[in-house]
């Protein structure tokens, strides 16, 4: 645990123009998580041990100043980490912007950062509808995630909602369900949905996912059903 703290990230991608939309990052990969899901295919990062210090990450995004836009900050589940909150104060100070992966789990830390305005985009994954959530997830965390949600939406930062659909564990009923969700809280843009990778290591063994989703019959006139690969 003490090795985890000290070093609480499991590995670095030094440049991404896919994660931070429109903007050149880096991403910071914490190791951990309090979900099990079961379409994972991070198990070497859920279940897996830090290896770089944030002492060595400052290093290196020393090195990037006016080279990078942003730093992603993602996981596992980056929110858990005890001493987050300065880690992200620490980069926001050296000039980037601060993009938060998130399953929605630490409210507490939201409200924080939020608070602050240490953060300036974020994207929020949505599991599972309620009904749902605890058999994929493994988790009684559904409530925070909610809570988390509200929050975000409250701030009025840009964020995104992203859910990954296998089809042996989310039906369109299913679908129809998480989308009237987000309408219920007046949420309005992109609801991206990122197919399962078949054939990779995953936290639990699945058959092959059907991808097939009618975005343009699931869209509403306020939510737009995206595919992201």
């Amino acid at each position: 645990m003490k090795e985890n703290v000290s070093k609480p990230i499991y590995s670095l991608t030094p440049f991404t123009l896919l994660d931070y939309p429109h903007k050149s990052a880096c991403i910071l990969w914490f190791a951990g998580c309090n979900m099990r899901c079961l379409y994972c295919y991070n198990p070497e990062i859920v279940l897996g041990k830090g290896s770089l210090s944030f002492e060595k990450i400052l290093s290196f995004l020393q090195s990037r100043k006016n080279l990078l836009d942003a730093v992603v900050f993602s996981g596992g589940e980056c929110l858990l980490h005890k001493k987050i909150i300065d880690l992200i104060s620490q980069v926001k100070k050296m000039g980037f912007l601060v993009k938060i992966d998130t399953n929605g789990s630490s409210p507490e830390v939201m409200q924080q950062l939020l608070n602050q305005n240490w953060v300036d985009y974020i994207a929020l994954d949505y599991k599972a509808p309620k009904s749902k959530f605890q058999s994929i997830t493994k988790s009684d965390l559904y409530d925070s995630f909610e809570e988390t949600f509200d929050l975000i939406l409250e701030s009025r930062i840009p964020f995104e909602v992203r859910t990954t659909y296998h089809s042996d564990l989310l039906t369109e009923n299913d679908l129809t369900a998480m989308i009237q969700f987000l309408e219920s809280k007046n949420y309005v843009g992109n609801y991206y949905i990122q197919y399962f990778k078949n054939n990779v290591e995953t936290l639990s063994k699945l058959n092959h996912s059907n991808n097939k989703i009618d975005c343009e019959k699931l869209s509403t006139p306020t939510i737009k059903i995206s595919i992201r690969d």
